[in-house]
């Protein structure tokens, strides 16, 4: 059975530490704001046992005029379970949370090996790619949910 809850910036790291930041220091897996009271945290379980994190940041990008905006960070699903939909459940549960949150814009910076993932989930990508040093290049991906 699956299962998505909220849960603590600390219990995303189970997560994102192998996914995100394999072979770097636990430290690495906090993000700058993930204990702000306005950051949401889920997991997503399947018989109990943790397998996928996505992490909602209130922070406005410039490239965009939408004043209520919400950034994707540490969406990740362990190995063994990618390809299964965890990750597309993950990112519709938060569409669904954002929305009644009045968010109107969702934006984050995806990994290139993400791009097709979330293109299939009508993300679009805006500007020109860059590096994360350590961590490889990304694209600045967004999707409107409200005008």
């Amino acid at each position: 059975m699956l299962d998505i809850r909220k849960i603590s910036a600390q219990e995303t790291f189970s997560v994102r530490h192998p996914v995100l930041r394999k072979g770097k220091p636990l430290e690495s897996c906090h993000f700058e704001g993930d204990d702000f009271v306005s950051t949401q945290h889920f997991g997503l379980y399947e018989q109990g046992k943790i397998e996928g994190v996505i992490s909602l940041f209130e922070n406005n990008n410039s490239l965009f005029e939408d004043k209520a905006q919400s950034q994707i960070r540490g969406m990740a699903v362990l190995e063994n379970n990618q390809g299964k939909g965890f990750g597309r459940l993950l990112v519709e549960h938060s569409e669904k949370i954002l929305e009644t949150q009045n968010v109107s814009l969702i934006w984050f910076n995806a990994r290139e090996n993400a791009v097709g993932f979330y293109e299939k989930m009508g993300y679009e990508i805006i500007g020109k790619p860059f590096d994360i040093p350590d961590v490889g290049v990304h694209y600045v991906m967004w999707k409107k949910l409200r005008s």
